[in-house]
């Protein structure tokens, strides 16, 4: 056991190291993507030998960061080999200009389709001038995510039924746009979930059409929904909770009637307290909170239990 640890950790370094010295020096799109393939290969070798059979006891390891905010890309690359997935395609939304984003690797490497949205038209129009627009086959929408016309924005785009992979990050009513999603079924589930709400309880901000997170507060960090909220609903839709970005920003399911080989892992197991600090005064400059003080300065906030549908104070949630 001892010499397979060392092994892997010494795999793991190089492949970290490749892939952040190329993205670091180089901000051309087709050296990030050879950084990318670069360090899946090394890392195929943890995830695939038999004589070093891949165990995720420590997630962080398994992923790297290409494209994704974390090391979303690797994870999705160990999912995709250890998951069925017959549609080859994905809907990703809240992705800015896609420079950013889960599902570009998958898009650049894989030769995957999707369909990405996001509520600034601005950054759509930037997206279509990519290069990457017209050599893969990917669609784009400008619009503003509610509950209501989710499912009708994703089915007119042309995708529906059984699919590769969702992901979900538009910083505010995520929890109840992804409870009223049933136009597709996801085979990977990625939602971005607030960790500020802590892991304890199932939790979510109210519902409102025209959630905007700067709006709702100036500090930027009342939005979106607790771990607990989403593992409860995924559960629901027939999904498993299998592991958290490096970040602790984003969870990962498996639907659960899909043939695939990736162990469950509990919240409890799985919730880290995050590291970075995006907190934000009334004039919009960054305050560099604590996530326990941001909670202090949205206490007196509300967020619906999204089990008993009763309304709580932030400041009344159990942390401990």
């Amino acid at each position: 056991m001892w010499i397979k640890n060392k092994v892997r950790n010494f795999i793991t370094s190089i492949a970290d190291s490749a892939v952040k010295n190329y993205i670091i020096s180089n901000d051309r799109e087709d050296e990030k993507l050879l950084s990318g393939e670069m360090a899946l290969d090394i890392k195929k070798i943890l995830w695939d030998s038999e004589k070093f059979p891949f165990i995720p006891e420590n997630w962080d390891e398994y992923g790297f960061k290409v494209f994704s905010q974390g090391n979303e890309d690797g994870l999705i690359q160990y999912l995709i080999n250890h998951v069925e997935i017959e549609n080859k395609t994905f809907v990703e939304f809240g992705v800015e200009d896609y420079s950013e984003c889960n599902t570009k690797f998958l898009l650049l490497h894989n030769n995957w389709a999707g369909l990405c949205m996001d509520g600034s038209e601005d950054a759509m129009k930037k997206l279509r001038k990519k290069k990457l627009y017209w050599q893969h086959t990917i669609e784009s929408k400008s619009a503003f995510i509610t509950k209501e016309n989710i499912n009708s924005l994703i089915s007119e785009s042309g995708f529906a039924g059984d699919i590769g992979l969702l992901s979900t990050d538009i910083d505010g009513v995520d929890y109840w746009v992804l409870d009223a999603i049933d136009c597709i079924k996801p085979r990977i589930l990625i939602c971005e979930f607030n960790p500020i709400f802590g892991s304890k309880e199932k939790v979510s901000v109210p519902y409102r059409d025209d959630f905007y997170r700067t709006d709702a507060h100036y500090s930027n960090l009342y939005w979106g929904a607790s771990l607990s909220a989403f593992v409860s609903l995924a559960k629901k839709k027939g999904f498993k909770l299998v592991c958290i970005s490096s970040l602790g920003n984003n969870a990962f399911f498996v639907r659960e009637d899909v043939k695939n080989s990736v162990p469950e892992v509990s919240v409890e197991k799985a919730f880290k307290e995050v590291k970075y600090r995006e907190s934000r005064d009334k004039e919009g400059n960054l305050t560099f909170l604590s996530f326990g003080q941001g909670r202090k300065i949205i206490g007196e906030l509300e967020v619906v239990d999204t089990e008993t549908r009763k309304v709580k104070k932030i400041k009344d949630l159990l942390f401990s």
